[in-house]
């Protein structure tokens, strides 16, 4: 009888860790599917572990699962449709394979969330969500954005900070690293200690960046990271994640070795089920003689394999994406020079199936601090890039010096008026192109004219800056059309209204910037008239 009792005491032990689980979430809300192992495992971190997940309209994904700590292994999922799932696991462990449990998935909720993002069907050089909405792509730089909160085990004010700005301003995705540590420039000495993140003591693998163990990860580093992409999830913003980075002084493993396929692997089967995610290979991956195209293609192929959720990918390193344009979703460049719209314009025309990021312009916006001038710094003038690159059809990335790379002043708007960053422009920006949709324009600088943007049928949009004061030019689409014309500023967001214009049987554009606009930079807008 006692024999049978203990039996019993074990069956019940058993199937608390690995019965027979039924999970509810929501469409494209992530969801951690939890075993828990009690027994002794050695190496938990080279455990094969994972789950086969098949819905009722029978597609099938093998997603990969990740050690948690604490005996604790996790299937990380996020679905893509309404309706009942099961899973079964799989795994190098006996007691962890063979596991099924039951997940039902219900209309999501929230009426911000539309799902991952993905390449537009209507136009493959756009993106989308996946539901279709337009994503207009317009990303801010924080590469330290890991450090800001990683010894805080109970929140995340400093990061809530900055994001709730980012937010505000309409930014839509942060670039940033999963770790980066110290940088060779910068006026560090004038940094204030609290906005100095230059040095994080976390790491992600065990040790310390100057002292690392590479044989082992630090669980602790990575829930921190879930955190802060989480919450990105939270604020409609989206992670473009770059795996590593070359150009800080990180302590990295062997490339290939056995190490960095530990590192390399838990990143990917970590984070793949959040829908706010991209992939980046590497910041400037291929600048700094640390590596080879044949490496960034091996780490794509384990990528591509790894990631059940198909997230989009690219690589920060045009000669890498223009050599091997197959291997990402999007082409990813880092243009600086003066002529920047013909530039991305010419990449837009070589690159047809493919979007086109301009993830680095050369501006970089200061205020107090110089950590990294590059070749503009001027606020209006990098908003004038971010313009260029956007009527090239290509999409861009905003950088302020005192947030992009170690020193992160997460309260900007405590700065003395003088010194705060321009964020505001990039919500005008954004809202503007919300108004005029950024997916239905192609970029067509017409005979003479200024850089446009048309749907070619009834709105013309042209861009005036470099001391343009008249939009002049030849469209012989406008030919006996009448329009209204409005100005934009987009400096301030606001529009003035122009007198209507009968081209009758003419089509010569003339059309002088209002002396009410005094921004060096504007747009006018064009709308045919029925």
């Amino acid at each position: 009888m006692k024999k049978l009792l203990f039996i019993t005491l074990v069956l019940l032990v058993t199937n608390i860790s690995f019965g027979q689980q039924k999970y509810e979430t929501e469409k494209w809300k992530v969801v951690d599917l939890k075993f828990h192992l009690n027994e002794k495992v050695d190496k938990p971190l080279d455990l094969n572990f994972g789950a086969v997940i098949v819905n009722e309209k029978g597609i099938t994904q093998t997603i990969p699962g990740f050690f948690n700590g604490d005996s604790e292994w996790i299937v990380r999922y996020c679905p893509d449709f309404e309706g009942a799932y099961t899973y079964t696991t799989y795994s190098s462990n006996p007691t962890l394979s063979g596991l099924k449990g039951d997940i039902e998935v219900t209309e999501n909720k929230n009426p911000n969330q539309h799902g991952p993002i993905v390449i537009s069907k209507k136009d493959k050089q756009k993106f989308s969500y996946a539901d279709g909405t337009e994503y207009f792509l317009l990303a801010f730089e924080l590469d330290w954005l890991f450090a800001l909160d990683a010894e805080n085990k109970d929140d995340i004010p400093l990061t809530k900070e900055i994001i709730s700005h980012v937010a505000e301003n309409n930014f839509n995705q942060i670039v940033m690293n999963v770790y980066a540590y110290d940088a060779a420039w910068g006026e560090k000495d004038k940094i204030a200690p609290e906005h100095n993140f230059s040095k994080p003591r976390v790491f992600p693998f065990g040790g310390t960046n100057d002292k690392p163990d590479f044989t082992t990860l630090n669980i602790d580093f990575f829930k921190h990271l879930d955190r802060v992409i989480s919450h990105l999830n939270e604020k409609e913003i989206v992670s473009h994640l770059m795996i590593y980075v070359w150009n800080k002084f990180v302590s990295w493993p062997e490339p290939d070795s056995k190490e960095d396929n530990l590192y390399f692997d838990y990143v990917i089967k970590r984070y793949q089920a959040y829908p706010n995610l991209i992939w980046d290979i590497s910041k400037e991956a291929l600048a700094y003689g640390r590596d080879d195209m044949n490496y960034i293609t091996r780490r794509i192929d384990r990528l591509r394999k790894l990631d059940g959720h198909g997230r989009l990918l690219s690589v920060h390193d045009y000669s890498y994406c223009a050599n091997f344009p197959d291997k990402v979703d999007f082409i990813s460049i880092q243009e600086w020079r003066p002529n920047i719209y013909n530039e991305m314009l010419s990449k837009l025309e070589l690159h047809k199936n493919k979007p086109i990021f301009n993830i680095e312009h050369g501006g970089y916006e200061k205020s107090i601090y110089s950590i990294f001038d590059g070749a503009y710094t001027d606020a209006i003038t990098c908003l004038d890039r971010n313009y260029k690159c956007i009527f090239a059809g290509t999409y861009s990335t905003y950088y302020w010096q005192n947030t992009s790379w170690y020193n992160v002043v997460f309260d900007p708007f405590s700065l003395p008026v003088e010194n705060q960053p321009k964020f505001e422009y990039y919500k005008y920006l954004t809202r503007f192109f919300e108004k005029y949709n950024y997916s239905e324009l192609q970029p067509n600088q017409f005979f003479f004219s200024t850089y446009g943007l048309t749907d070619n049928n009834k709105l013309f949009l042209f861009y005036v800056s470099d001391g343009v004061e008249v939009i002049q030019g030849q469209a012989k689409v406008l030919k006996s059309k009448k329009v209204s014309v409005t100005w934009f500023n987009p400096l301030t967001g606001n529009y003035l209204k122009g007198e209507d214009r009968d081209f009758g049987t003419g089509d010569w554009l003339h059309f002088p910037k209002p002396n009410e606009i005094e921004s060096p930079i504007a747009i006018a807008i064009l709308e045919v008239i029925e």
